[in-house]
């Protein structure tokens, strides 16, 4: 069924006589709360991905289960659905688990992404609820890491917990979590990181109570329905303001393939609006593959991007929240990549879901007049490195890494950062103190991100040793198509992966791979993908060039080449020169595309590339 019913009229929309003093406060100390749920697990978490990367999410919403405050949008309604138990089964001290995507409509988007739900009452009323998922190490299946490139289904993707009270009445269901722990390979880690992310809601949880105590339960609940209505107002005056009435706008994209040679896979997103309400439709996106990229997204959670987009690009003081939820229809249709029909695996969807991040703002730049669209992504990969060392002890690194950062107006792009602002690398000494490995290298790309007025940022290097036998898993993508750019901005440089064998043995290996065997002394070249310039090159400020260039950040020749800046011998610049060359690569070129996808041969030509280059890698193996 296709995700796009009308709603009616939230029952949060009336007038209030809450003071606006009174609001602030509570608003404010909603938002700290949930920085304070990230603190605490963070902070009480053992794994690496949590621990020093942030991969966490909180959320906390009000008693009929609608995101005051977070990020990525509630689905407590389905979840209660899918549950053995009804809304009035829930007592203070419960606390829900799941990991189970198709049980919570995609709120959590793979196996490894453990979610916890608390409801918070205050005298034995339900008040609202509190929720942190992170994601674990380890959740079992067919690979270390449980996001396997070759699985088809999510069976093969490690052990799935329905929605179920982990803890009744404040004590823990010690049965269900050394379950659950015991079917994975790390159960220390499993059992700790999911001990951690009910602390986080727990702090929520306090914070919560001392509203409720200072303010009182009904100021506190009513508080959070004229936060949302305040947030819904907003997002009103945005789509009026912003959004034109009348025009309808498409735009595709492609995440290369899904890892066992199928691709490239096309994004297709329509948006128009009609009154107060903006429909985005899905139709014409690729319908879903064999492999791990499919990416089931939660119409909610789409919502919450939608209105992130609008809130960062013109208002960024505004709350986001489910409050604007009615004023965004979506359609979604069903067996398509991002509405994959059970039991599709899912283990992989970090592609496709900065693939639909880009076709939404790229949609809206072609729509919204006058508004220029920070360019695509570079990537967003996560590599796994497992094995057992010579004293028989088993070992299991898991990392994100990043691409850059596309340009976005006004500004470059960030080098290597994470797509998700609050997301940190895994410091190399970690890495080096934790696992059996050395880091030889950890650098800026240079010349990746795609030249423009605003550069795109750069993909980074990061070289690896590994110093035991084992295996390594990746996916990642942009290896056969390009980060592009954007109104004369050039297109950013793909990815690449190579293996150096201890015997000088080179193999290049594809974007996503699975078991890769790697032995004592082998290196793995790790490079992801530049982000999309913004703006002509040639308008870029030559100061900045050539400081980039003493920097190593782009090279002499792409100074020259790219952006028209010639160089004297002491690395200043030459003016005069820079002058005619610029002149020249002006009346030279032809007219400057509104999106650059880089040079892309026709798409059945990439797509019989693609299938090569996995059947050349298959028969090596």
């Amino acid at each position: 069924m296709n995700q796009n019913e009308t709603e009616t009229t939230p029952d949060f929309v009336r007038d209030y006589d809450i003071d606006a003093t009174t609001l602030d406060i509570i608003e404010s100390t909603l938002s700290n709360t949930r920085y304070e749920m990230d603190r605490v697990v963070e902070t009480t978490a053992i794994s690496p991905v949590i621990r020093e990367q942030s991969d966490q999410f909180p959320l906390i919403a009000d008693a009929k289960g609608r995101m005051v405050m977070g990020q990525f949008g509630s689905a407590i309604d389905t979840i209660i659905e899918n549950s053995p138990f009804d809304w009035d089964e829930l007592d203070d001290g419960d606390v829900i688990a799941t990991n189970d995507p198709y049980m919570c409509a995609g709120a959590v988007s793979h196996t490894p992404d453990m979610l916890l739900l608390r409801p918070i009452f205050y005298d034995n009323d339900l008040v609202g609820f509190s929720s942190q998922w992170g994601n674990l190490m380890d959740v079992g299946g067919k690979t270390p890491g449980s996001m396997p490139v070759h699985a088809t289904t999510i069976f093969e993707e490690g052990m799935r917990l329905p929605p179920v009270k982990l803890y009744k009445q404040g004590e823990i269901d010690a049965d269900i979590l050394e379950s659950f722990a015991h079917n994975t390979r790390l159960p220390a880690h499993a059992e700790a990181d999911i001990k951690a992310l009910a602390a986080g809601t727990k702090a929520a949880e306090d914070r919560v109570k001392e509203l409720c105590d200072r303010f009182g339960k009904e100021t506190y609940l009513q508080s959070c329905d004229a936060i949302l209505n305040r947030t819904r107002d907003g997002m009103i005056n945005l789509i009026r303001e912003f959004v034109p009435e009348g025009e309808r706008y498409t735009f595709e994209d492609f995440v290369d393939d899904d890892g066992m040679g199928n691709g490239p896979i096309k994004l297709h997103l329509e948006i128009y609006r009609e009154g107060d309400t903006v429909y985005l439709d899905w139709t014409g996106t690729d319908e879903q593959v064999p492999g791990t990229v499919n990416f089931l997204l939660n119409e909610k959670m789409f919502k919450m991007f939608t209105g992130v987009f609008l809130i960062m690009a013109f208002d960024p003081l505004l709350t986001f929240n489910d409050g604007y939820y009615d004023l965004f229809e979506v359609t979604l249709p069903e067996g398509t990549v991002i509405q994959p029909e059970y039991p599709a695996a899912l283990g992989n969807r970090l592609p496709l879901m900065a693939r639909q991040f880009d076709v939404l703002q790229a949609t809206f730049s072609k729509l919204i007049d006058g508004f220029s669209v920070a360019g695509s992504y570079g990537t967003s990969p996560n590599l796994v490195y497992a094995g057992t060392d010579a004293d028989g002890n088993d070992f299991q690194m898991l990392e994100i890494l990043y691409g850059g950062i596309p340009a976005r107006p006004g500004g470059d792009g960030l080098d290597g950062h994470s797509w998700w602002p609050l997301f940190r690398t895994v410091p190399a000494e970690y890495q080096e103190a934790y696992y059996p490995m050395t880091i030889d290298e950890y650098s800026t790309r240079p010349d990746t991100g795609g030249p423009g007025q605003f550069r795109g940022g750069h993909g980074i290097t990061k070289v690896y040793t590994f110093e035991e036998d084992g295996a390594i898993t990746f996916q990642d993508d942009r290896a056969h198509t390009y980060p592009w750019g954007v109104d004369g901005g050039k297109h950013g440089q793909t990815s690449e992966k190579k293996l150096i064998r201890t015997d000088g043995t080179v193999e290049q290996l594809p974007s996503k791979v699975e078991n890769v065997p790697v032995e004592a002394g082998d290196k793995l070249f790790f490079s992801t993908a530049g982000g999309g310039g913004l703006g002509d090159p040639l308008d870029r400020d030559t100061e900045t060039v050539a400081r980039e260039v003493s920097q190593g950040l782009i090279s002499a020749d792409a100074a020259r080449e790219e952006y028209g800046v010639v160089l004297a011998a002491d690395g200043s610049v030459d003016e005069a020169s820079t002058e005619r060359t610029r002149e020249t690569l002006r009346d030279e070129r032809d007219e400057l595309p509104e999106f650059d996808y880089g040079p892309l041969p026709e798409e059945a030509v990439l797509a019989d590339q693609i299938a090569t280059e996995r059947r050349e890698f298959n028969n090596r193996q």
